[in-house]
């Protein structure tokens, strides 16, 4: 029996794993950047809640899956982790043969992993330590109301961050500046400042790691191009730093540009694609950031192109970066993408969002690594601003498909528990609309209710490969031999379901006796019993309480107790 050793993800390799989760010090280290790595070696990357797994043992293949189990050190009950699938990928971007990730984790806390190959010998054994929620802070910079671009050039250190504390700083340059706040330095924390009317960007990026972005209010910037619309992909927070890691987004307000987004009913130059301002665009970075309890809206003659995203979508890298969690926040008024998730997308997570007025909430065209997971999210409204031209209520929930090729679709997907809540049947699509293609996607325990009964609630197409869908509620169309444990019809939800926009949070839980209710597969460590019950499809289970999103929310992991007496495996 084979053990191997821990290769944790930390720019000090003399620090422990367990005092590198607790500084916040992960940070992800590409095959390519470390090629004299050993391949049976174990690479973990840590967010707050999430543990990327990295493994190429002697003898997989695509006949043999890597169980995982896991505990917290200290306690004695193992858990177990969805199984990683061999998917190696020829490029230097792809980190190992078998890659995955543990989700649901305490911030802060030190995990004991054990990756078995099945039916062989092969077995890891480490330790990792999730990400601590308290940055340590060693110095502070006050600074207050300017109308010049602040200059962030301080670094602080591991250990030791440096605050720039903007609470009550406004930065009004009147657009004579181009940025509000220019970052080039490492470990600082950017906290509470209000930046409106710039020329380019509210902060910019420009060299750097480490970086905490919270508590900002972000309006008012970008500039008119020459067709009258916004220039494109000027953001709240903008960088094109290949080398940009380990940034978190959060408990921000991002909302009105100064120029509006042009629909698909609009040309800008000689394409009608939408092109103009975002909220957060970081163009093929290293990844491992984390974009959670934002806020990011606008009114109806400010619409954004995608509210997150950049490119390149037929790339290995693309947008967020390998991983990175966006998670907890709210997103509307888009023309295009509410969360685009595209390129590389190598253990990249993306749950407990609600996304309305856009007309795709997660585009995923193409994942090119993966594995992408997506769960628990909320798809609202749809529909387009009052006047429009250009009717968006037939974009599917995920976009699917690919961009640059279809040869670009080689990563795996991971659809679980998601809702598609139709407002007065102006909601989202089903999973790649009525006829994108979709290759190796699993769904599980989603709740796909589209518009009407003739239209898809999971696309069709001959090119389908490596697919399965099952146990999902779908009231639309969906790919022959498919959904053998799914349920047609449609959900009826409990009393007063919806979303409070006053609140940010919602309520989208089925009613007693709905289609649905404990009718979802139990799949480790994403839908596990709670209390000895079935789980319920869909993105809010029975019981707990309201669904938050925005600056007010908390993530609160949910706790497996015991099993219930009649679960449903996720998979045979």
């Amino acid at each position: 029996m084979r053990k191997n050793r821990l290769i944790a993800s930390f720019q000090l390799p003399l620090l422990t794993p367990l005092l590198a989760g607790i500084l916040g010090l992960g940070w992800p280290v590409s095959a390519a950047a470390n090629p004299a790595r050993n391949r049976n070696e174990v690479l973990v990357v840590p967010t707050f809640h999430c543990l990327s797994l990295y493994w190429s043992p002697a003898g997989g293949g695509p006949q043999r899956k890597v169980s995982v189990k896991f505990r917290e050190t200290g306690q004695a009950q193992w858990r177990e982790g969805l199984p990683l699938r061999y998917h190696p990928i020829k490029s230097p971007e792809c980190k190992a043969d078998y890659r995955g990730t543990l989700v649901n984790l305490t911030p802060g806390t030190t995990y004991e992993i054990v990756l078995a190959l099945d039916g062989t010998n092969e077995r890891a054994e480490c330790k990792a330590a999730t990400w601590n929620e308290t940055f340590p802070v060693q110095s502070t910079i006050r600074v207050s109301d300017r109308n010049t671009t602040l200059a962030v050039t301080r670094s602080g250190k591991p250990g030791a961050y440096v605050l720039y504390d903007g609470a009550g700083c406004t930065i009004d340059t009147g657009n004579r500046e181009d940025v509000g706040i220019a970052v080039r330095a490492s470990y600082v924390i950017l906290r509470g400042f209000t930046i409106r009317h710039v020329r380019e960007h509210g902060i910019r990026i420009f060299s750097g790691h480490h970086i905490v972005i919270e508590n900002c209010d972000i309006s008012q910037w970008g500039s008119e191009d020459e067709n009258g619309f916004g220039k494109n992909c000027q953001a709240c927070v903008f960088s094109n730093n290949r080398d940009l890691h380990a940034v978190v987004i959060q408990r921000c307000k991002f909302h009105h540009p100064a120029w509006d987004s042009n629909s698909w009913a609009e040309k800008h130059g000689k394409s009608t694609h939408p092109a103009g301002p975002q909220t957060v665009v970081f163009w093929e970075s290293e990844g491992n950031h984390v974009f959670r309890y934002n806020e990011c809206w606008s009114d109806k003659d400010h619409y954004y192109n995608d509210i997150m995203g950049a490119g390149y979508n037929g790339s290995y890298r693309g947008f967020p970066g390998a991983d990175s969690d966006i998670y907890c926040n709210y997103l509307a008024n888009a023309w295009d993408d509410g969360i685009e998730a595209e390129g590389g997308v190598q253990n990249v997570r993306i749950w407990n969002n609600y996304i309305e007025r856009v007309l795709i909430p997660i585009a995923n065209a193409a994942v090119s690594i993966g594995p992408l997971y997506v769960w628990r999210n909320v798809s609202g409204a749809s529909c387009s601003p009052p006047g429009s031209s250009w009717n968006m209520t037939h974009g599917p929930f995920m976009k699917m498909g690919y961009a640059g090729g279809e040869h670009w679709m080689t990563g795996h997907m991971y659809v679980f528990n998601n809702t598609i809540f139709q407002v007065n049947n102006n909601g989202a699509g089903g999973l790649g609309g009525g006829s994108r293609i979709i290759k190796h996607c699993i769904t599980r325990n989603n709740i796909l209710h589209v518009r009407s009964e003739d239209r898809y609630s999971i696309a069709v197409h001959r090119n389908h490969t490596d697919n399965d869908f099952d146990y999902d509620l779908v009231s639309g169309a969906f790919p022959q031999g498919h959904e053998r444990h799914g349920i047609k019809g449609i959900p009826r939800y409990a009393a007063g379901a919806g979303f409070d926009p006053r609140t940010r949070t919602g309520m989208f839980q089925l009613a007693p006796g709905s289609k649905g209710v404990d009718a979802a597969a139990v799949i480790p460590n994403f839908c596990e019993p709670i209390n000895g019950n079935p789980p319920d499809c869909g993105a809010h289970e029975r019981g707990s309480g309201r669904m938050q999103f925005g600056v007010q929310a908390r993530f609160i992991p949910s706790t497996r107790r015991k099993p219930a007496g009649k679960n449903r495996p996720w998979q045979k």
